[in-house]
C-alpha cells in the first residue's frame, strides 16, 4: 500500500487558492482467455456557493445534474504535479468541499502537463469536464457503487519515466469519460473521436512519477475515492492546470 505523500508546498498553495497501458495507450492485454480548504466561496450574498478556482467557461461545462465533482488542479500548464479535492452539491445547488480530501490530495498528471487538444502520445492530460461512469482494477472492488471490472487484464509491469516501478498502478482505476463510451469497462477500446485523439485516460494508483495522460493518487486515496463516488449523483472530474480552470 502506498504511503500518503506530503503535499508539495507549491501544490498546497494551489489548493489554498483554488504510453502506459490504459494511460493514453493500449490497455494491458487480457491474459489468454482546484481545490479549496474551507467552504466554497459565495460570489454574492444570496447566491449558491461555487467551486473556487473555476471560471465561467469551466463552470458552464459542469452538468446541472452533477452532484459530485473531483477537481484536479495542475500546478501550471507544463507541470506533472496536481492537487485533487472533492466537492458535493447540496439541495440548494451550492458546492461544498467533501471532508475526505482536507486541503487536497497530492497527485500526478501527464509528464508534459496539460492540453486543450489531447492527442495520442502527447504525454499531456486533457483539460475539461468529464463524466466518471466506470471503474475496475486488478484488486477486488473496494466498495464502489460504480460498475467495477476486476481481473488480471489490469496487470502492469515495467518502469515509468523516472525509473519507478509501475506494478500496482492499476490495482484501482476510475475511467475518465474522455474519448470513450460512458458506462463501459475502463478497458473498452471504443474511441468516438478516433484513435488519434488518444484514450484510456484514468484515475489510478500513483507510482511516484508522472503519467502519460492519466491522473494518479496514492492507493489509499484511490480506495477512498472509489467508495465516495456514487453514480446516482452523476459524478464528474473537472481537470486542468490552474490557469485553464479559471477561464
Amino acid at each position: 500500500m502506498h504511503a500518503r505523500r506530503a503535499l508539495p508546498a507549491a501544490v498546497l498553495a494551489l489548493a489554498a487558492l483554488t504510453t502506459l497501458p490504459g494511460c493514453d495507450g493500449t490497455p494491458a492485454a487480457a491474459p489468454a482467455a482546484g481545490a479549496g480548504t474551507g467552504r466554497a466561496a459565495v460570489a454574492q450574498e444570496g447566491r449558491a456557493a461555487e467551486i473556487p478556482g473555476l471560471g465561467p467557461l469551466t463552470r458552464g461545462g459542469v452538468p446541472g445534474d452533477a452532484r459530485q465533482a473531483v477537481v484536479v488542479t495542475g500546478l501550471d500548464p507544463d507541470s506533472a504535479t496536481s492537487a485533487v479535492t472533492l466537492y458535493e452539491r447540496d439541495a440548494a445547488g451550492g458546492w461544498t468541499p467533501a471532508p475526505l480530501t482536507g486541503p487536497g490530495w497530492p497527485a500526478h498528471n501527464g509528464r508534459r502537463g496539460w492540453t486543450d487538444h489531447h492527442t495520442q502520445g502527447d504525454l499531456r492530460s486533457p483539460v475539461g469536464v468529464y463524466g466518471l461512469t466506470g471503474a475496475g482494477g486488478l484488486l477486488d472492488n473496494p466498495g464502489t457503487r460504480l460498475p467495477y471490472d476486476q481481473g488480471p487484464a489490469f496487470t502492469i509491469g515495467g518502469t515509468g519515466s523516472l525509473g519507478e516501478p509501475l506494478a500496482g498502478s492499476f490495482d484501482y482505476v476510475v475511467a475518465i469519460d474522455y474519448n470513450r463510451e460512458p458506462g463501459t469497462s475502463p478497458l473498452d477500446r471504443t474511441r468516438p473521436l478516433g484513435e488519434g485523439r488518444g484514450g484510456g485516460i484514468w484515475l489510478h494508483v500513483d507510482h511516484n512519477g508522472p503519467t502519460e495522460g492519466c491522473v494518479s493518487l496514492a492507493k489509499t486515496q484511490m480506495g477512498e475515492l472509489l467508495r465516495w463516488l456514487d453514480p446516482e449523483r452523476r459524478p464528474v472530474v473537472v481537470m486542468g492546470d490552474a490557469d485553464a480552470l479559471r477561464r
